[in-house]
């Protein structure tokens, strides 16, 4: 018996002395180091993540295990080796680019890192490399290049624009900030002009209802602008030089640098942004189509790891931005015929601490965000005419905007042996606005308190399906005083809304994978952004109200959609067909009332539709036979309608030939829409960009009288195509230049038609935002393209 006992000492000494095996090597990609790549054991929790250098080191007791390599921006690679080979010599990993993108991580499906093939809800992201590949300097430049995604100006004074998804227009889409709803109405209407894309990492776009999770407003959709991380120590200095119709000057400025800590616990990255542009007169009236803008933006981003299980992220952001537009720009604004200018003081920024149990099954975060606008404007000016009373209320057209919104938020996730996932979470948002313009007497004064309660359960009862079901309590408090001359509204709302939310994904064959879902939201009645911006029409300014006893408006989204992606060695391929039917109950419908105020003033009125619908097809294709080619194009057909005629114009009886005008579908809808996006490397330091997006035909309101009498006029397709060349240089192995030029709107495919003078509507504008542009620019710094 001791006998026994002393072979069984034996046997478990020498196997608790068994020592570990050291894997180790290096990660690399055509032969440069792939940083940061981590490194993890399928079935357990054990990883490491490579150095700056793309070395690694990963400690693991002899056997067979099966490793996954994953870095931002490459093929995530599966291999399965035996430790046994490698007790003497190193394990190096070969990765290959992700030239489709089909292996990025996301955020926005879930409220939690996800690969983008394994979501419920459809995300795109737009990159660095789109962002380059358009020469889009801010977000409202590159938003396009996405099905179900269309970014139109609506002003030819200010460039107001707004974005689209899936036919739906810019107040039902909720844009936020790295995750969090802090871009309020106002930041709304310039917003998308004002944020550069040289902060940005990535945007990604949920289209129709998936994302309600985020917010009532979600209604069309989600775009999350995700700020840069500290990644590695680098720098970047770029400069672009745009000639808007050859003579319009652009100027553009950037520059960022980051440093990370050695143990990788800490960093900061700082950036910044200048930019001038000159105004632009399409048509020689004296009166511009693009306004004089100047922009100066700055922020910062950092982290700090306390310890292994928790991390504390800072971000902040100044934006300062002027821009006029009209005419006589040299002049003060209340001796020019049109004047619409904006002086915006921006910030907004946001902290988290995040935390986690040491298997990583339990997470727990709090955070908040806020932003802070203050807003100087004028909208205004003579409108042709010069008598006294013409010039005082021109003088007092002057007016000031405060705007605060604020988020504070927990969330809890938990996941779960059998790969489920749960998250809850509770956010409490604000959202001041007082717009006050005298010389109008117009005055705003709202105040939105919303405290939301999210839950969702991920369910993954095998590989091939997950189903995600959710729903999200908001309690909602509204009081909106809106003044204009002698009419005046208020809006008290005080009520409780429940927003569900299920979706689906299965993988019925390799590489296949179809998603499926439905969504409820709801707008409550209030100001959107579209309500803040101030038009001239016939020479006077036209205001948006709200109307009396304004219903809260309710939304049913369904969407569904077949996805192949798959990997043919280095042949990559992807094709997504979407189909979407939002149904709205009690639209908000903006009504012209054929009435002026007594000082010459148009008021357009905001009112419940009698219901609506949009349904319509998403199509993407994606192709890449090697890291030398990519071709993307992706479109939408769609149609929104009304379920009975629409009041657009509402006649007065002032004038026998005027008569109430009824619409049934949507203006400023084209029903196809589409966009192209090819790089291709002619040699290995050498890339040509084509790019561009086509919009078919639409209807577009043209006021043709002082009191906003409309025409309906069919706009002409558009097809704006751009070319882009770019030479990279190694000047040295830590110090890259690139030399770039091209054209935008190769085929001047821009309106002809714009209405002319003091008189003119400023929101008869349509099609691509700038005629023909020659660019060339230079970029240098310590990082490979």
């Amino acid at each position: 018996m001791k006998l026994v006992q002393f072979l069984m000492m034996i046997i478990s000494l020498s196997c608790f002395s068994q020592e570990n095996i050291a894997l180790k090597g290096k990660i690399t990609s055509a032969g440069k180091p792939v940083p940061f790549t981590h490194i993890s054991i399928e079935g357990s929790s054990k990883g490491t993540s490579a150095t700056i250098n793309g070395d690694y080191l990963l400690e693991v007791e002899p056997g067979t295990y099966t490793l996954k390599v994953q870095a931002v921006g490459f093929k995530t690679k599966t291999l399965t080796i035996s430790t046994s080979n490698y007790t003497d010599k190193n394990l190096g990993i070969e990765l290959d680019e992700d030239m489709l993108g089909l292996d990025n991580v996301v955020i926005s499906a879930t409220r939690n890192r996800v690969n983008v093939k394994k979501t419920p809800v459809v995300v795109n992201v737009l990159s660095p490399k789109l962002f380059n590949a358009t020469q889009s300097i801010a977000v409202a430049e590159s938003l396009n290049y996405q099905p179900g995604v269309r970014v139109e100006t609506n002003c030819q004074n200010c460039g107001f624009t707004q974005v689209r998804l899936n036919g739906l227009d810019g107040s039902y889409t909720q844009v936020i900030i790295n995750s969090r709803s802090v871009f309020s109405a106002l930041n709304s209407v310039y917003g998308l002009e004002q944020i550069p894309t040289s902060i940005l990492d990535r945007i990604e776009v949920v289209r129709s209802g998936g994302s309600a999770l985020y917010g009532s407003n979600a209604i069309a959709g989600t775009v999350n602008i995700i700020t840069k991380d500290p990644v590695l120590n680098s720098w970047e200095v770029s400069s672009n030089f745009g000639l808007i119709d050859g003579k319009t000057a652009d100027r553009t400025f950037n520059a960022n640098t980051s440093v990370v800590s050695e143990d990788l616990n800490s960093g900061i990255t700082v950036y910044g942004l200048k930019r001038d542009r000159d105004s632009y007169d399409a048509n020689d009236d004296g009166f511009s189509e693009i306004t004089e803008l100047t922009n100066t933006s700055l922020g910062t981003k950092s982290f700090l790891k306390p310890n292994e299980n928790s991390k504390i992220t800072l971000d902040l952001t100044a934006l300062e931005e002027y821009r006029r537009g009209g005419d006589r720009l040299y002049l003060a604004p209340h001796l020019t015929d049109i004047t619409e200018e904006l002086n915006h003081n921006t910030i907004m920024g946001g902290i988290t601490y995040e935390i986690s149990n040491d298997a990583k099954t339990n997470n727990f975060s709090v955070y908040a965000s806020g932003q802070h606008t203050d807003r100087k404007s004028f909208y205004g000016g003579l409108g042709g005419g010069r008598t006294k009373q013409d010039s005082i209320t021109a003088a007092n057209a002057y007016g000031n905007t405060d705007d605060l919104a604020l988020l504070f938020g927990v969330q809890f996730t938990r996941h779960f042996k059998n790969n489920d996932v749960l998250t809850v979470g509770t956010e409490y948002n604000i959202n001041s606005t007082e717009d006050n313009i005298s010389g109008y007497n117009r005055y705003i004064d709202q105040e939105v308190h919303s405290l939301g309660t999210f839950a969702q359960y991920e369910w993954k009862p095998t590989a091939q399906f997950t189903a995600l079901v959710g729903s999200r309590l908001d309690y909602v408090n509204v009081e909106g005083d809106y003044h204009i001359q002698q009419v005046k509204r208020t809006s008290k709302i005080d009520q409780t809304v429940l927003s569900p939310r299920f979706t689906v994904l299965y993988n019925f064959a390799e590489n296949w994978r179809f998603r499926g879902g439905y969504a409820r939201g709801f707008r409550a009645p209030q100001a959107f952004n579209e309500d803040l911006h101030i038009s001239s029409v016939g020479g006077e300014p036209q205001f948006v109200i709200l109307s009396k006893n304004l219903e809260t408006e309710y939304s049913n989204a369904f969407t569904a959609s077949f996805n192949y992606s798959n990997n043919f060695k280095k042949l990559q391929t992807n094709f997504l067909l979407e189909g979407f039917y939002t149904d709205l109950e009690n639209p908000f419908t903006s009504v012209s009332t054929g009435a002026s105020l007594p000082n010459g003033s148009i008021l357009e009125e905001v009112r419940n539709g009698s219901g609506a619908y949009v349904a319509g097809a998403n199509f993407e294709l994606g192709i890449s036979p090697s890291s030398k080619f990519t071709f993307q194009m992706g479109g939408t057909l769609q149609q929104s309608k009304y379920r009975e005629n629409q009041v657009l114009f509402e006649a007065d009886g002032s004038n026998a030939a005027e008569t109430d005008i009824v619409i049934q579908d949507f203006v400023r809808n084209p029903s196809v829409y589409g966009y192209l996006n090819t790089n291709w490397k002619v040699l290995e330091e050498s890339s040509i960009d084509i790019t561009g997006t086509y919009t078919g035909k639409m209807t577009i309101p043209l006021v043709i009288s002082d009191n906003g009498f409309l025409q309906l006029n069919e706009s002409n397709p558009f097809y704006d195509l751009n070319l882009k060349l770019n030479h990279h240089i190694d000047l040295s192995e830590s110090f890259q230049l690139n030399i770039f030029g091209g054209l935008k709107n190769i085929f001047n495919s821009y309106q002809n038609d714009f209405d002319t003078g003091a008189t003119r509507d400023s929101d008869y504008i349509y099609g691509p935002s700038q005629p023909r542009t020659f660019f060339f620019g230079i970029k240098f710094g310590n990082l490979h393209d």
